[in-house]
């Protein structure tokens, strides 16, 4: 579903969002469109479990475990951080997971960085059995095909496609569907260089760049004025953001409109990839550290 934002800009700019994070209530998102065709592809191997891996606030963890418990397949998820083991029960997501049936593994932040090492793979496979491997985020082949079809043809009007960018699969299969003459943005949530090396893995297309400016401190990171953003974007709109992934997006492109970024007469599409499960964790975080917190 297209949503106009009924907001004044300059330069008659316009923006409309896509709300993909109404697609499912726990599969939503981009995590519905990466997980679909890996499902169906687990189901044709005859795979009867899922493993994948994401840290303590993992959208894809979250995901994964509704999708496992929806369509029939024991869940693993391999979680960065073994200090969490005793703190299930204070993490919203993590005790969503569980609650969906999700096996989690706590595992230290250097076995983590191992999570594409072969050896680590047997030794996961010793422990679990046989399993089909989602890798973190979600993102391989099967998931850039099923981002492919977020893009329909009535979005061919569209000057710009804009979205948040986590390890580069949304954004690849924009890229691969966008129509001619559409310029696709992509906003990384995390610092650190790679993403353009991962999404040319993907993409022969040049009709893209990553903007790397609003990513507020790095991955899961967040200040009171991306907060103030979000919920005013809430009061003005009625639409929620997640203060990791769409927030920074929806902060970044409208700051760049205000400086002129966009040439005259711009109509600028702005993919919701969900995520909303997320609020109720950084919320808590939020209380400690005495901030505001997030409007839903």
């Amino acid at each position: 579903m297209n949503q106009p934002v009924n907001l004044s800009f300059p330069d008659k700019i316009s923006l409309t969002v896509k709300r993909e994070d109404l697609l499912h209530p726990h599969i939503s998102g981009n995590k519905f469109r990466k997980l679909k065709y890996n499902i169906l592809e687990a189901k044709k191997l005859q795979k009867k479990a899922l493993l994948t891996f994401g840290g303590a606030f993992s959208n894809h963890i979250a995901a994964t475990a509704a999708a496992g418990k929806e369509y029939g397949f024991a869940t693993i998820g391999v979680i960065r951080g073994e200090e969490l083991v005793n703190k299930i029960g204070d993490n919203p997501t993590l005790k969503f997971a569980q609650q969906c049936g999700m096996q989690l593994k706590f595992v230290t932040r250097g076995e983590y960085r191992l999570k594409a090492d072969a050896e680590f793979i047997k030794k996961l496979e010793a422990e679990f059995g046989d399993f089909y491997l989602v890798p973190e985020g979600g993102t391989n082949e099967l998931a850039v095909k099923g981002c492919e079809e977020i893009l329909l043809p009535e979005d061919q009007r569209f000057t710009h496609v804009a979205c948040a960018v986590g390890t580069g699969g949304t954004i690849s299969g924009l890229i691969r569907s966008a129509f001619p003459g559409q310029e696709v943005l992509g906003f990384p949530a995390l610092k650190g260089e790679g993403l353009s090396d991962d999404i040319c893995k993907f993409v022969p297309q040049r009709n893209w760049q990553l903007v790397t400016e609003y990513h507020f401190g790095g991955y899961g990171k967040v200040t009171e004025e991306l907060i103030v953003f979000i919920n005013d974007f809430f009061d003005k709109t009625g639409i929620p953001l997640d203060p990791v992934y769409t927030g920074k997006l929806f902060f970044g492109v409208i700051d760049l409109i205000h400086k002129g970024y966009f040439p005259e007469n711009s109509d600028i599409l702005l993919i919701h990839t969900g995520g909303l499960q997320g609020i109720a964790g950084m919320n808590n975080e939020l209380l400690r550290k005495k901030l505001p917190i997030i409007k839903t």
